[in-house]
């Protein structure tokens, strides 16, 4: 059985990983390009997000409709079978 001391953890030499950062926070235009590209990505993401949001409200909305329906059918049913209607 190995001890804790005996196990060795793998290390990465630092030049093994360039980092691309760098480069990118160096030039202003890169700074402003991403800048832009993620203000566009993030809009865009919120106007989906937005439209799944109105088509959830929609559904809900067209199912409490029919869940009204639903149970206006049932309260008609039940008073011509001679039964009292459901109980509210």
């Amino acid at each position: 059985m190995k001890k804790m001391a005996d196990l060795e953890t793998p290390t990465a030499s630092p030049s093994a990983t360039p980092a691309p950062t760098a480069a990118l926070t160096s030039d202003p235009q890169n700074i402003q390009d991403l800048t832009a590209f993620v203000g566009t990505l993030l809009g865009q993401m919120q106007e989906r997000f937005q439209q799944m949001s109105d088509q959830i409200v929609s559904r809900i909305d067209d199912m409490g409709g029919r869940i009204d329906d639903l149970e206006e059918n049932i309260g008609d049913l039940m008073t011509q079978a001679g039964m009292d209607g459901p109980e509210k």
